[in-house]
């Protein structure tokens, strides 16, 4: 892991200009709400005035940011435009001609890197599954053999599979990996030097998912949005490319529940959503970067929650106190109790002090292991050693979290008997997802079930490698 070094610069709320109590408020609504934050930054005026982590989620460690990484896709594609390798008319076709299907339709061959990135190609649904099942080797001609429902740029429909063509393209045109290409152009720059990527079984990056980045790399990412592509003294982005990427092009639908007024109704750019105020980046279960224009804010959260809920906490109770400075009193309240941020350990005691064996069942929704998987449970230095036989080994905190990479991606843990029962919450800490263990020392069962299953499926072993390579097939 890399050392963590400031890409923004810090103030106090009261100092920029807005109030400790709103950022309490907020706080307040996500909690009152069952949102499970695991951390949030606020951004005002080019400095952080509010940041926390919710242990064991920490400053340092990268977390995945699902399809908010498609805003970063969409800044590739961006520089690629400005270097003159693309254009906006481009068609698939003719970047990739030999990912054309033999049965190309009309409509197919006009695809454009606009239809794309405006997710208006003019699929019904989200193609991905579809596509990959007609084309298993080639997501793009799956994509392109698929029947259109309406005629391209008239209407939109959330589609990762475009944004996995873009990657494609913009690695044709530039000879480059989209994870090489947006290093040297965008994050190194920036100071970003620890971003990660989940791939395709190919090793190529997913584009639409799979990147992994600290909160304050999402919150910096933002303030470049913030200031037209510009970061401290370097114009990294085009101010053109930044606002056409960040203006509406098309109405979008109301893909999830909230009110009348969902952040996800207001239109759609190119790979960034409208919102009632301003715009974001947005990925499932809460990851979000929220740019707000208007007060000059930013606002970057990762979470295991409901993304409209966030958005909803963000304008009702953090936008009445921008440009309404507290006290210095207000400040220092709200700075201890930022420090003090944690996810509950599981409640309970040490002992008994024996081990324990269970054999696994996986009947139950989102089991994270194999049906018949044996489980053993090790007292070790004040915690535990949770054996998942052949397949990975869990260090487990008593009251703390204990760190462990099994097979290459941290999990960390802490666990406690209730009665005869053996209880873990294991946190896949670079990603939202956590497993409930539970061990019945009596019946010697044992279930490992996901809190929320992972959009590239249930599998444990699979989701602490590291990098995850998978078939193109979330969300």
């Amino acid at each position: 892991m890399s050392a963590q070094h400031a890409l923004l610069p810090r103030s106090a709320p009261a100092a920029s200009g807005i109030s400790s109590r709103s950022i309490a408020a907020l706080l307040d609504r996500l909690e009152a709400h069952s949102v499970e934050c695991h951390s949030i930054m606020v951004v005002h005026h080019g400095h952080v005035v509010a940041e926390g982590w919710w242990a064991p989620y920490s400053a340092e460690r990268p977390h995945l940011l699902y399809s908010l990484t498609k805003s970063f896709t969409s800044i590739a594609v961006g520089l690629a435009v400005a270097d003159g390798l693309l254009s906006l008319d481009d068609r698939v076709v003719r970047v990739l001609p030999d990912h054309v299907p033999a049965d190309l339709s009309e409509q197919g061959g006009r695809i454009t890197v606009h239809h794309l990135l405006s997710m208006t190609a003019g699929h019904p649904t989200d193609s991905l599954a579809e596509a990959w099942r007609l084309e298993p080797d080639d997501l793009v001609k799956g994509f392109l053999g698929l029947p259109f429902a309406t005629a391209e740029g008239t209407r939109h429909t959330y589609d990762n599979s475009t944004t996995f063509i873009l990657a494609r393209m913009v690695e044709r045109v530039t000879g480059r990996s989209l994870p090489e290409f947006l290093d040297e152009r965008l994050f190194k720059p920036m100071g970003v030097d620890h971003a990660e990527w989940d791939r395709v079984k190919s090793g190529a990056a997913f584009g639409f998912h799979g990147l992994h980045l600290t909160t304050e790399a999402i919150a910096a990412f933002g303030e470049l949005l913030l200031r037209g592509g510009r970061f401290g003294d370097q114009q990294l982005v085009p101010r053109e490319w930044v606002e056409l990427a960040t203006s509406r092009h098309i109405d979008s639908e109301w893909i999830l529940d909230g009110s009348d007024q969902a952040d996800f109704s207001y239109g759609y750019g190119y790979q960034f959503w409208m919102s009632r105020h301003g715009y974001h980046g947005h990925g499932s279960f809460g990851q979000q970067c929220v740019v707000v224009p208007s007060h000059d804010l930013v606002v970057a959260v990762t979470a295991q929650g409901v993304s409209q809920k966030v958005l909803d906490a963000v304008w009702e109770c953090l936008l009445p106190g921008v440009d309404r400075a507290g006290s210095a009193q207000d400040d220092e309240i709200l700075a201890g109790r930022l420090r003090q941020l944690s996810l509950s350990p599981v409640p309970g005691s040490a002992g008994p002090g024996r081990s324990a064996s269970a054999t696994l069942d996986a009947s139950a929704e989102g089991s994270a292991l194999p049906d018949g998987t044996t489980v053993i449970v090790d007292p070790v230095d004040g915690g535990w050693l949770v054996r998942f036989e052949s397949l990975l080994d869990v260090e487990v905190g008593h009251g703390d979290w204990r760190e462990s990479s099994p097979l290459g991606r941290p999990v960390v843990a802490a666990g406690a008997w209730q009665g005869s029962t053996f209880m873990a919450d294991l946190y896949v800490v670079t990603t939202p997802h956590r497993v409930q263990l539970v061990v019945d020392a009596e019946a010697r069962t044992a279930a490992a079930t996901w809190s929320t299953v992972p959009l590239t499926g249930p599998s444990l072993e699979l989701h602490v490698r590291s990098p995850l390579m998978t078939r193109p097939d979330v969300q």
